[in-house]
């Protein structure tokens, strides 16, 4: 059996205000030549389908179509699992239709863990056993009491996470034990999961979010047990293998999610099972829409864009200048640098401005010009708050602000 094993898609993201859907269709248009090519049997898409919890109808409709064209293709079993940039409720709401398209979907803990349970068969011969584990919020695996504090929290996240999938693969071993008796050997147990392990490898700009407020942000592989043939992992946007786990691994996001990895090259996972030990494969994603990042003085950038126009490139490009003098009309001198050209400057950073500005002391800073968590520091400083009372606080204040991150904006 080939199973595919993508995630992080995060359909509808912008790059500083350009929408990217010429460059998601042309991915998902790869994906399903990929699936007819590689003759997969299953796709796995562990968490982040969209960027935002209430997706925009151009992003829904390229998942929907995306699919339906896998419906009809050799792949039979599609397996998608929501992860903290998505709804439960919105990816939820159709998977009884997407059934009848051999797609499952679980979007939140299920009341039921037997319905994170999927057995993927043909022509009523079971091949795999798929624990489909979503991301699991902090009030899902988690209770609060009076008086604990930042090592107590970590340690019921700990433990809630790993009961969550020992019951859970307990369910799959029940299963694959039953298939044994039936004559049915060597089914593999595949697990999937949207969360941060202990040694993930993140860049600088890939948004990618610390998944629960303290000190404890990623997950050991202890966590998980020894009966996963194969797990896939979402959440962090580097192809990597999680420590010396050959089969826990994360695929990646399949474009560049900001410019910190416009140099990678983005990867799918293709799985082939003919026992329960997995033969892996990256195989690599297509740059659909080039990006460069320049940094150095106005001449270092001229030089830049001249070699790019030379090549006839099309990049979204990300200047920093960092040339020692002050440049008020910079942005005005490289659009005008950029005539005839197919590029794009997406971002301009004069840091030499900035540095002016940041040392600069102004009576007149309004709210608009600070953040939350900069206005929660000036509180504590207002107030005299002692170091020592500040960890507790500050982890308390970021539970509250991921809780209204995190609350669905689709449900009742």
């Amino acid at each position: 059996m080939k199973i595919l094993h993508t995630s992080d898609w995060h359909l509808g993201r912008t790059l500083y205000g350009r929408k990217r859907y010429e460059e998601f269709s042309a991915f998902l248009d790869w994906l399903t030549q990929t699936i007819d090519d590689e003759k997969v049997d299953a796709l796995l898409v562990a968490g982040d389908v969209f960027d935002t919890s209430t997706p925009s109808n151009r992003a829904q409709e390229l998942y929907y179509r995306f699919l339906c064209r896998v419906a009809s293709s050799c792949c039979r079993h599609v397996v998608v699992v929501a992860g903290n940039h998505d709804s439960p409720s919105f990816l939820n709401a159709p998977k009884e239709l997407l059934r009848a398209l051999n797609v499952y979907v679980v979007g939140s803990i299920t009341e039921a863990l037997e319905d994170e349970v999927f057995v993927l068969c043909t022509d009523d011969t079971p091949e795999a056993i798929v624990c489909a584990v979503p991301y699991l919020r902090d009030k899902d695996i988690r209770t609060v009491e009076p008086g604990e504090n930042i090592d107590d929290k970590n340690a019921k996240l700990v433990e809630g996470l790993k009961s969550h999938y020992a019951e859970v693969c307990a369910i799959a071993e029940q299963k694959r034990s039953v298939f044994n008796s039936a004559g049915y050997e060597d089914i593999p147990i595949i697990a999937m999961g949207h969360l941060f392990t202990a040694g993930g490898k993140t860049v600088d700009g890939d948004g990618v979010r610390e998944l629960y407020v303290g000190s404890l942000a990623h997950i050991g592989v202890e966590v998980f047990p020894s009966a996963i043939d194969y797990l896939a992992l979402g959440h962090l946007h580097v192809p990597q293998a999680v420590g010396n786990a050959e089969h826990i691994r994360y695929c990646g996001s399949p474009i560049p999610m900001g410019y910190g990895e416009a140099t990678q090259i983005k990867k799918v996972v293709l799985i082939e099972f003919s026992s329960t030990t997995p033969k892996i494969q990256e195989l690599p994603v297509p740059c659909f829409q080039e990006l460069v990042r320049i940094v150095g003085s106005l001449d270092d950038i001229h030089a830049k864009l001249e070699e790019l126009k030379k090549k006839e490139s099309s990049a979204w490009i990300e200047i920093e200048y960092i040339g020692s003098d002050i440049i008020g009309n910079l942005r005005e001198m490289l659009d005008e640098s950029m005539n005839d050209s197919a590029m794009e400057i997406r971002r301009i950073k004069n840091r030499r401005i900035m540095d002016s500005v940041i040392s600069a002391v102004t009576d007149d800073e309004t709210l608009d010009d600070l953040d939350a968590g900069d206005v929660f520091i000036r509180c504590l400083d207002v107030f005299d708050v002692p170091d020592k009372d500040r960890e507790e606080l500050t982890v308390s204040y970021n539970e509250i602000i991921k809780s209204l991150h995190e609350e669905d904006a689709n449900a009742e």
